[in-house]
């Protein structure tokens, strides 16, 4: 092992396999800071995660801890902002806490977030939002908004498939189009290509109506621009839809079903399975949110939706994220670095540590998780918040480390 990295001699790995998490008492994570505000925000949210953990389970359990490089760290230490060191432990360990990541706009690289998702196979994005009393929500009834999105991660535009106008393959393609299919475009055109894959979108609709089931969810419902692009997010559709009626038959009842057969009311125990155009999806979650509760969407959608449900609560600096396969995790705000507040003890680490607790709960540390749960609602309640939500409230703000010594102190007083 590298000099750079140290593992502890009494931590163990967390083994996932087939999406079962078997946790050690003392489990290795491996964390990585982050760049911009991500030192900051993240070695907070660790002594906040430490602290619950703490205060559910005394020293019966424990997190140990290893960071690992990527990003603007990493170029300064390894002079590579993805190397090969962190990628041998990410593969070993598989199971990551991450700050936020630069990914530079134009040449050069693609992103290490969605690197760091390819290599743990993590097909689906996890991203909570429920409102939290004391935000300054754009709603007049933001206590509505309780959702899930569950997006696709490893498929569909962000697998990075496209040329230049300029280059020789889209020349070569344009030629092809032509030719061989009659197809004509024009010679300044780049072209991407729309990857949408049966078994990729079953192994992640089969994750969301688990996951609906495990969490007694209300609802799944299938966003898509099915309708213009047909066989692939119509695909992605039809493809759901499947896995519902022959894998979760007896927990499931169609948007159809309902209407045609028990006068409009969702059966007692059953959830509810639907779909809505991509377009139309956002009016709905804006119109009429409690109508929704786990969405389901290809990666583009689920991105665009993700952000947008955010923004309903009022601030998506809150929010928190998981990326998780069958073999383990990655967990991160969904922020960005926000490098204009970095070294400024101002940032709110609320979503990272939002972060680490739904790792926790995949973990099965759920006591640990709620301790979270109820120590950020119970700040925001006591105003003590960092200068994004001060602001609103007409109080004083709190720092980034003075916000996670609050937490620590109200975990501490929770019982």
């Amino acid at each position: 092992m590298s000099s750079r990295v140290k593992i502890p001699e009494d931590g163990e790995p967390i083994v996932v396999q087939g999406g079962v998490w078997n946790v050690p008492n003392k489990p290795i994570i491996l964390y990585i800071e982050g760049d911009g505000i991500g030192p900051e925000i993240t070695n907070v949210a660790i002594k906040v995660i430490n602290k619950a953990v703490e205060k559910a389970y005394g020293s019966s359990r424990e997190i140990r801890w290893v960071k690992v490089y990527a990003g603007e760290e990493a170029e300064r230490v390894y002079g590579n902002r993805f190397p090969e060191e962190t990628i041998n432990l990410i593969t070993r360990y598989r199971v990551v806490l991450k700050g936020p990541l630069e990914t530079p706009i134009g040449g050069g690289w693609r992103s290490i977030n969605v690197a760091i998702r390819m290599l743990l196979d993590a097909y689906a994005n996890v991203r909570p939002v429920k409102y939290m009393p004391g935000l300054e929500s754009p709603l007049k009834h933001p206590e509505r908004v309780d959702m899930v999105i569950i997006r696709e991660n490893t498929d569909d535009l962000y697998r990075g498939i496209e040329w230049s106008w300029d280059s020789p393959e889209a020349a070569k393609l344009r030629k092809f189009l032509k030719e061989e299919l009659k197809i004509e475009l024009e010679d300044d055109t780049g072209i991407g290509i729309k990857p949408i894959s049966k078994f990729k979108t079953q192994r992640v609709a089969r994750f969301a109506f688990k996951f609906a089931i495990e969490n007694k969810r209300r609802s799944v419902t299938i966003m898509h621009k099915g309708n213009i692009m047909k066989y692939t997010e119509g695909a992605f559709r039809e493809w759901a839809y499947e896995v519902a009626l022959k894998e979760f038959r007896e927990y499931i009842v169609t948007e159809e079903e309902v209407n045609k057969l028990y006068g409009g009311k969702v059966p007692p125990g059953k959830i509810l399975v639907n779909d809505r155009i991509a377009d139309n999806m956002f009016q709905q979650i804006i119109t009429r949110p409690e109508n929704y509760d786990v969405i389901l969407a290809p990666n583009l959608n689920g991105d665009y939706i993700s952000d947008a449900a955010g923004a309903l609560i009022g601030d998506i600096g809150v929010l928190g994220g998981a990326n998780v396969g069958d073999t383990g995790g990655m967990f991160e705000a969904v922020h960005g670095t926000a490098p204009k507040y970095a070294g400024k003890n101002v940032a709110n680490p609320t979503g990272i540590i939002r972060a680490g607790e739904l790792m926790l709960r995949f973990m099965g540390w759920r006591e640990a998780a709620d301790l979270i749960d109820r120590a950020i609602t119970e700040a925001i309640n006591q105003k003590k918040v960092t200068q994004d939500l001060a602001r609103y409230m007409g109080v004083q703000p709190l720092g980034t480390k003075e916000f996670g010594d609050a937490l620590i102190e109200i975990i501490d007083q929770l019982k």
